[in-house]
């Protein structure tokens, strides 16, 4: 009878641990554990992280460490780091934790736009995926590559359309330079192609005078009345003659691309570079900066008339007077030179 009492009391204790033990263990996966004030949260695990970062990654974002890492362990996650973006939920538990991370690498919106050069890109790209500035730059300058890819150091910037493109965040610089290629390819189809060999000009050659024409005006509707002046200018044989291509050789010439310079002034026409357009004729060797894709469609669709110059309208400012002579072109140019000298404009 005794041994029967002891035997009872046993089993209840048996029992009340397994209960205890299964309530651990449901607690620990299926309890939520993950605590931050937004519905969502971004965690980023670098390539070559282990299960460590991770921890600490998470730490901040989670109401019991411990135990994640117990059930990470259970399903095998801790050996098997896997690294990119991912997306934890407020009050998810631990397994859906664990999942989460094992396959919900989450892609993230690449945006870039009117870079200057391939070091500004690098820079700006560098803000949005794990791949450093450096190793984006190196990868963009690759001699084998640009050879590959028909492009050169001047004319790379141009390969690179500006958009939106959905990547993982653990793209590496390769992969990213890569896939702007098979952009660039893409967005250069049988209809632009077409349309850039009817007006006698390149891809590369098209991207390289969308690039002035957009530094003439930020009016988007105005663009393709530019970019007929322009061709117009190269149908009949003449020089560009285009501003912003002076005041890009003078920053080139620099190195300083930050000056900001809103006068150009005779003897700058005279600087010694292939981007100046006053003492070479013919389209630049590359885009002065990266063009938006209205302003290459405004070069490809360019609109038909007889415009040979242009110059700011200081009565509608934004957009310019266009003349089909150099007496006008004259008239309205000195009604712009009287306002940049009334406003003090030197430089």
């Amino acid at each position: 009878m005794y041994i029967k009492k002891i035997l009872f009391v046993v089993s209840i204790l048996i029992a009340i641990g397994l209960a205890i033990f299964s309530y651990y263990i449901y607690n620990s996966i299926f309890s939520a554990n993950t605590d931050f004030k937004e519905s969502t949260h971004a965690v980023y695990i670098p390539t070559g992280a282990g299960f460590s970062t991770v921890s600490d990654s998470l730490k901040p974002y989670l109401k019991d460490l411990e135990s994640f890492q117990i059930v990470a362990q259970k399903k095998g996650y801790a050996t098997n780091v896997r690294p990119g973006r991912y997306l934890i939920r407020k009050g998810m538990n631990n397994n859906e934790l664990v999942n989460a991370l094992r396959s919900g690498n989450q892609p993230v919106s690449v945006v870039f736009n009117n870079q200057e050069r391939l070091e500004n890109l690098a820079g700006r790209i560098a803000e949005q995926i794990e791949a450093d500035s450096l190793s984006l730059l190196k990868a963009f300058q690759d001699e084998e590559f640009l050879k590959n890819a028909s492009f050169d150091r001047e004319s790379a910037l141009g390969m690179y359309v500006p958009n939106k493109y959905e990547l993982y965040w653990n793209t590496s610089a390769e992969e990213f330079r890569d896939r702007m290629q098979k952009e660039y390819n893409r967005f250069w189809n049988q209809e632009r192609l077409q349309k850039a060999e009817k007006i006698g000009l390149k891809p590369s050659e098209v991207i390289a005078l969308a690039s002035i024409v957009q530094k003439e005006t930020a009016k988007v509707e105005e663009r393709p009345r530019v970019a007929g002046v322009y061709m117009n200018r190269i149908n009949r044989g003449m020089k560009l003659d285009a501003d912003p291509t002076v005041i890009y050789s003078i920053k080139r010439q620099q190195q300083d691309f930050d000056t900001v310079i809103k006068r150009v002034l005779y003897k700058d026409l005279e600087i010694d570079s292939p981007y100046n357009t006053y003492k070479y004729a013919g389209v630049p060797p590359g885009p002065i900066f990266m063009p938006d894709i209205s302003s290459i469609d405004a070069v490809l669709n360019y609109e038909k008339h007889d415009f040979i110059y242009f110059v700011a309208d200081v009565e509608n400012f934004g957009y310019h007077k266009f003349a089909k002579t150099h007496a006008q072109h004259i008239r309205n140019k000195q009604q712009y030179v009287n306002w940049v000298n009334k406003n003090g404009i030197r430089r």
